[in-house]
């Protein structure tokens, strides 16, 4: 293992761990794309997510914005879910940064970002999450 690898490693046992999710998509590709998880664990989280400036919380929300635009990345969407509340952030900020998607990324994936953030809110024994009046 080298540096970005284990410092990749760190920052993701400082949000919560990998999480079964990141975990099983690793495994999955393990038989075709081996190097594919290294690198990701290199660059996102040795590299990038280890970078100053940002504290986890915010750095999260940042993820969750651009996986919310792209759809269709629920695995990914919900590791970073788990992240991000490995990272100190509530059931409701989570509801409500997906909320701030709609005027950007539309009904459709806020709607699927917003199913997939109920499974991993249940999950944890998180809701009902408390409405903002």
């Amino acid at each position: 293992m080298n540096e970005r690898y284990e410092r990749g490693l760190a920052r993701q046992a400082e949000l919560g761990g990998p999480g079964a999710t990141r975990r099983r998509v690793h495994d999955e590709l393990a038989d075709v794309a081996p190097d594919l998880p290294r690198l990701a664990v290199e660059f996102a989280y040795g590299d990038i997510h280890a970078r100053p400036g940002l504290d986890a919380g915010r750095r999260e929300l940042v993820v969750l914005g651009s996986l919310i635009t792209l759809g269709g990345v629920e695995p990914q969407l919900e590791a970073h879910l788990g992240s991000a509340l490995g990272a100190g952030l509530q059931p409701g900020e989570l509801v409500e940064a997906i909320m701030q998607a709609l005027p950007y990324a539309g009904f459709p994936r806020v709607l699927g970002a917003m199913t997939v953030a109920r499974r991993v809110l249940a999950d944890r024994d998180l809701l009902p999450v408390p409405r903002h009046p």
